[in-house]
């Protein structure tokens, strides 16, 4: 065996055992399942509490934007967004994966700045709106 295969081999193991390590925190509950950051108390600065918003007539909702979203890789990281998005007074944010889009109505003038904190705040960014 030449020197090449055996660190090819120690950095396999290496690759594999911190992925069981990662995936057995996830599954214990210690780790982010998107990040794999260690939790803290067993929440993430990516865990947003759990906001709904009782307002849900679209006629009360003057504003409307579609939000590019980055960083969202799961439902647990959409469910997160969501939170963060509704958490913003006056607005009401429905939240798709699948493009990673995020449709945000408001009640008062949409502020771009506002919505770009509150999500880099989560450990998400603003992509675009539109």
């Amino acid at each position: 065996m030449s020197p090449f295969d055996i660190v090819l081999i120690v950095l396999v193991i290496a690759a594999v055992a911190l992925g069981v390590r990662r995936a057995i925190g996830t599954a214990r509950g210690t780790r982010d399942c998107c990040s794999g950051a260690v939790k803290d108390s067993g929440r993430t600065s990516a865990d947003a509490a759990s906001v709904s918003v009782s307002d849900i007539d679209p006629s009360h909702y003057p504003y409307e934007a579609v939000l590019e979203v980055g960083g969202m890789t799961c439902e647990h990281c959409v469910s997160n967004v969501t939170n963060v998005l509704n958490g913003v007074e006056g607005t009401w944010a429905t939240v798709e994966l699948a493009g990673g889009q995020a449709r945000i109505r408001s009640k008062p003038p949409i502020n771009e700045d506002l919505l770009r904190a509150a999500l880099e705040a989560a450990g998400y960014r603003l992509v675009s709106l539109r």
